[in-house]
């Protein structure tokens, strides 16, 4: 007999809290959502006031088989998951598919950490499940699931098959598709930085730097010309005291910027990682959007800070969150015991700890004191002209004993509080000392673009935006990737050159150098797949990709949770209009707005090249001449990255056409570089080797080609267990999961107690016809490559693409008074 069932949503935490309660209590996982829409067109009743229809998720049949089992037995029944919406949502799905509704045997549990006393004192005070937090997060569910699945249809039919569209993804699309064009619209300008070196005296260096900046070569060379045999001398010395304040303890959003910037985190990686530390009762509750700290917590930051640093290294603070959606009954993201210095299970853990834990003490640390000194040069030979020296020395380190934040390099404004902004001492000076130069130099500098957006950067402004809430964040970033609009990736800089002027030894010299700009790493880039359906979206659904919208609705959710809307005619106002918007999207021209684009004409043959989007993503492509025979077709070929159907040029669109091209011989045989369906490749002897991220089948050298080939074939050598020279189409090889037989284009399962050495090419041949041919991965929305031309000439998938197009076109052609079911938010 169960005296106290209590249910969780992960094992990692039943497991954590059945330690702290005794025999008395059985701590059992769900796993999660246990139920949700089902994937049919009965999903919501809009008719019937948005009524959804919740079904088991199949996996979760038999868990929920256990847990009635468990619940029928227990006297009570503790529901203790997470301690926000999503998590009260799933206590009352547990509630209503376990029939736990009246009886009196069901309590409602919530805590911010994992710890004994935690655990013991939401016992102690249990509560109903809040149908308000619950209406909230049905009412996001809903409304997304609506948006999706009404809208892609129409994506599907209008602009290309297998598109999807959702509330918040759309309109975090949007921003980085806005800062792409903004980068390739902006116009760079230069100008020339003045910066002197002195001799400091007792072999110290002094740098300062002239305010002013000088567009144009011609004046930063008179400038220097003027002070050629001039004396430097410091006209001014000024000492300002100055303090330094700490940033507050994380949030959900500042935790995911600052893993980012320190650890090289990606958003789903850090909340993976602060998942487990929570669970294992080693930080509180990740998900918050909250800046407050418990007196318990403070208190144990104060009694660790002056344990490690002394007394006079604690400040008590108490940070008040900006946003007004901020529920500050919840805490902030921080250690659940200050004095524990190892808590991680690996490294990953480890460092996310550490972080965790040093900036949630920094945010109870005094103030770092610090002392900033400006010197004033004056040049001789032009009087009113000074030069500006400037230094801080930290008299009192406070809090960056601990901690001191990072930035982002698209900040424009320094913020005070990070470890950038301390600048170096400058030596001993006095008024009236004269400086010996060793050199001036005028440098020219080049405006830079906005940077691109990180995961972290664009997690950073949605929330100021106030799109989305904490537990959205990771899912949106994770899915406009998943999606194929936009693309993590590095990116190599392109070379420039620029003027460096010097005054040494009483001679004006000029160099040329040359620099490396605009690399990118672990940025985002939107796919022009994403610049169509944004452009399609701006200019027919203006409403969904509007920032203050999309903010709008953010609130109207958060009135719901605390109970002053009501779900139902949120979603009725939200939806008439949207659904009239959708109807008269049916009759839409199918758009070619961003998606077919003319480059040019062929120098040499005149034909026309136009770029499009196409099944495989963009490509470009040369059309026959007018007149020509019926069966001479286009010709193909894929855009490189960083290229877009709405710039690219005729020059690069030429280029594109290079491909295939012999890179060079080996072993008396051509080596074929070319792009394929998936990805681009070098052709050797009728096999294919696929290229290395890095490497451009535009500019891949022989030598690089024959590394590449026999690297592959060493790794195969290493892999092969046995191989048949009377069939080279069957091998017997050794996978990442176990030996395994390669039927020509098939995988084969070698069964349980046979030998993979000992098999006879007459076995392999009767297990690989028993084999079934495996269905294509991915699904209708998996990503594909670019076509070539023999991709184009394949009228068999043209057919199957025409089929695979007809049930797309029948959803958007209806508008049936029950929403889809499978999501697309």
């Amino acid at each position: 007999m169960v005296k106290n069932l209590v249910i969780v949503e992960s094992p990692a935490k039943a497991k954590t809290i059945e330690g702290y309660l005794g025999k008395d209590f059985v701590v059992r996982s769900s796993f999660g959502h246990v139920r949700d829409l089902p994937k049919d067109n009965n999903a919501i009743d809009i008719a019937n006031g948005f009524k959804p229809t919740y079904v088991v998720s199949p996996d979760k049949r038999e868990i929920i088989s256990q847990l009635k089992k468990l619940a029928k037995e227990a006297e009570v029944v503790w529901l203790a998951s997470d301690d926000d919406r999503e998590g009260e949502a799933i206590s009352w799905h547990l509630s209503e598919t376990l029939n736990l509704t009246g009886g009196g045997k069901t309590r409602r549990i919530v805590f911010r950490e994992i710890t004994k006393n935690a655990i013991l004192k939401a016992i102690d005070s249990p509560r109903e499940i809040d149908l308000n937090l619950v209406n909230a997060q049905q009412a996001r569910r809903v409304l997304d699931r609506l948006v999706g699945f009404e809208l892609s249809p129409v994506l599907w039919k209008k602009v290309k098959a297998g598109l999807s569209a959702g509330r918040v993804q759309s309109v975090a699309v949007r921003l980085v598709v806005d800062r792409e064009r903004e980068i390739n619209s902006f116009t760079t300008s230069s100008a020339y930085r003045i910066v002197a070196r002195f001799d400091a005296g007792r072999g110290a260096v002094l740098e300062a730097e002239l305010p002013t900046r000088y567009k144009t070569r011609e004046e930063a060379e008179a400038f220097l010309a003027r002070c050629v045999g001039a004396d430097y001398r410091i006209e001014n010395l000024e000492k300002k005291p100055g303090k330094r304040s700490p940033a507050p303890p994380f949030t959900t959003s500042t935790l995911q910027q600052e893993a980012s910037r320190k650890l090289g985190f990606s958003v789903a990686q850090t909340m993976s990682v602060a998942q487990k530390l929570y669970e294992a009762g080693r930080i509180s509750y990740m998900r918050t959007d909250s800046l407050n700290l418990s007196e318990d917590a403070i208190a144990a930051a104060k009694d660790a800070i002056t344990a490690a640093y002394g007394a006079d290294y604690a400040h008590t603070r108490h940070f008040k969150t900006k946003s007004a959606s901020a529920q500050e009954a919840h805490e902030a993201i921080r250690p659940t015991d200050f004095t524990l210095l190892k808590a991680g299970a690996d490294s990953q853990e480890q460092r996310l700890y550490d972080l965790i834990r040093k900036r949630a003490m920094a945010s109870q640390m005094a103030d770092a004191v610090i002392e900033r000194t400006v010197a004033t040069i004056g040049i001789s030979t032009q009087p009113g002209v000074t030069l500006t020296a400037s230094g801080e020395v930290i008299t009192f380190e406070g809090f960056l004993k601990a901690y001191a934040e990072s930035k982002d390099e698209d900040d424009e404004e320094q913020d005070e509080t990070t470890e950038s902004s301390f600048s170096r001492g400058l030596p001993p000076l006095s008024v009236g000392q004269v400086l010996p130069l060793q050199q001036l130099r005028g440098t020219e500098r080049f405006a830079s673009p906005p940077a691109r957006f990180t995961e972290a950067s664009l997690v950073k402004k949605l929330e100021e935006m106030g799109i989305g809430r904490p537990s959205t964040y990771a899912p949106t970033i994770s899915t406009i990737q998943k999606r194929g609009y936009v693309e993590k990736d590095t990116r190599e800089g392109k070379e420039r050159r620029f003027h460096v002027l010097t005054l040494e030894c009483s001679e004006v010299k000029t160099e040329l150098k040359t620099e490396t700009y605009g690399a990118d790493k672990a940025k985002l880039f939107p796919t022009d797949t994403a610049m169509v359906v944004n452009d399609f979206l701006v200019e027919h659904f203006p409403t969904i990709v509007d920032f203050q919208f999309t903010a709008k609705v953010e609130d109207e959710f958060d009135r719901i949770a605390d109970g002053l809307d009501n779900w139902t005619d949120m979603l009725t106002g939200f939806y008439a209009p949207f659904h009239k918007t959708v109807e008269l999207g049916q009759d839409i021209e199918r758009s070619t707005l961003g998606s077919t684009r003319e480059i040019g004409l062929h120098p040499e043959t005149g034909q026309k090249l136009t770029a499009r989007l196409g099944r495989y993503g963009p490509y470009v492509q040369i059309e026959p001449l007018e007149g020509a025979p019926e069966d001479e077709k286009p010709v193909y070929a894929s855009l490189r990255k960083g290229q877009f159907i709405e710039n690219i040029t005729l020059e690069e669109a030429l280029d594109l056409f290079k491909l295939p091209r012999i890179v060079g011989q080996f072993e008396d045989k051509d080596m074929t570089a070319a792009l394929g369906r998936f990805g681009p490749y070098i052709r050797h002897d009728g096999k294919f080797y696929s290229l290395k991220k890095e490497q451009d089948p535009h500019t891949i050298t022989a030598q690089e080609g024959i590394e590449l080939i026999e690297t592959k074939r060493k790794t195969d050598a290493e892999r092969l267990i046995k191989s048949f020279p009377e069939n080279p189409d069957i091998q017997v090889l050794n996978g990442r999961f176990g030996p395994y037989i390669v039927a020509g284009k098939k995988n084969v399962k070698i069964p349980k107690g046979e030998e993979p050495a000992d098999l006879t090419l007459a076995r392999c041949l009767e297990l690989a016809e028993a084999t079934p041919d495996k269905p294509a991965r991915g699904g209708r929305f998996a990503k594909k490559a670019a076509p070539t031309a023999e991709d184009a000439a394949d009228k068999p998938a043209k057919k199957a693409a025409a089929k695979k197009a007809a049930p797309a076109k029948k959803a958007a052609g209806t508008t049936a008074k029950k929403a889809p079911g499978k999501a697309k938010s």
